[in-house]
């Protein structure tokens, strides 16, 4: 049972996490001034193949690659890699802070999906804070006071996808080997990044190549220390801790593109923040949320490198996965 120490312990992890994982998307942004989503998408999981390969080789987890529900498979694959490359293709053009403003409504999108996909019933307090979050969406997007780009897009499709993902693996977890949670979308992303490859590929010299293996490594990383802080401390604890990133990237984001985030931002992302909290803080304590969508989402949104952090957590240390109820409940 965690103590108010080691819940200390998880905290400190989980903000070490989620600092790695801002690192990662800024070399990220630094890689898109230059080379196509594409591209660095494709040589950043191609680098990651081998750390994750490792990890997998210890699963003595009998089966095969064949997956229960390939159809809800498929559509969980296809989620990733948008919501992958959506993210990329944010970073690349936006403002570190704007993009996590925009990445920060996932939970809400995920309280929504919940409802079709997983039967959730969501009472007027939920409803209330994902009506609250979307406003600050808009806040940050202002619609008719500013231009909507591409990049604004990415950044809500990489939420959307995100929740998808994050909502199928709740629905099928339990069921599906964790290899096959891994590796289906990695071995897709490689396979449609690489097929763009010829059409958009520019040479990379030794020095940009470090950079994508800081991608790898970032997304690899950060994702061992988030695992470290959910079989250290509660997940109520934890779960907050991911909005960390918007100091991280505000910080990064002034000292080394010179990004100051605008009012607008401000206000939008605290409002957004504000509503993801009271979700997280209604289904640890006060809800009558069966699944808890939210709480339960271990991974981070928005980066094709990271780990399935819920199907560690479960294949390692499956008495940290459940709460104090008997109900099994997928991880994400």
């Amino acid at each position: 049972m965690p103590t108010d120490r080691t819940n200390l312990k998880a905290a400190a992890l989980a903000l070490g996490g989620f600092a790695v994982f801002a690192t990662h998307d800024a070399v990220i942004k630094v890689l898109g001034a230059t080379y196509s989503p594409f591209q660095i998408l494709f040589f950043s999981v191609l680098f990651s193949f081998p750390l994750v390969a490792l990890m997998l080789i210890r699963d003595r987890e009998p089966g095969n690659l064949r997956p229960t529900h390939p159809v809800w498979i498929a559509g969980r694959t296809a989620a990733a890699i948008l919501a992958g490359f959506s993210a990329f293709y944010a970073f690349s053009v936006l403002p570190l802070a704007q993009v996590y403003a925009f990445i920060f409504a996932a939970p809400l999108l995920i309280t929504v999906l919940s409802i079709p996909i997983l039967g959730e019933r969501v009472g007027m307090h939920r409803w209330a804070a994902v009506v609250l979050g979307l406003a600050g969406v808009l806040i940050v997007l202002r619609p008719g006071a500013e231009p909507l780009t591409l990049g604004h897009i990415a950044g809500l499709t990489a939420a959307l996808g995100t929740a998808f993902v994050s909502v199928i693996t709740r629905k099928i977890g339990q069921q599906e080997r964790s290899v096959v949670l891994m590796l289906y979308p990695m071995m897709a992303n490689l396979l449609l990044m690489g097929l763009m490859l010829p059409f958009i590929y520019v040479p990379m010299p030794l020095d940009d190549l470090g950079l994508q293996m800081i991608v790898a490594m970032g997304g690899f990383g950060g994702s061992l220390f988030i695992i470290a802080a959910y079989r250290a401390g509660d997940a109520a604890i934890v779960a907050p801790m991911q909005y960390s990133q918007i100091i991280w990237g505000t910080l990064l984001g002034l000292f080394f593109f010179a990004e100051t985030p605008d009012r607008y931002t401000g206000i939008g992302a605290g409002i957004v923040i504000a509503a993801g909290l009271y979700v997280v803080i209604r289904e640890s304590f006060g809800g009558q949320s069966v699944n808890t969508p939210v709480l339960r989402t271990r991974t981070r949104g928005g980066s094709a490198t990271s780990l399935n952090v819920g199907a560690f957590l479960r294949r390692t240390h499956p008495h940290r996965t459940g709460q104090a109820s008997a109900k099994k409940v997928p991880e994400a």
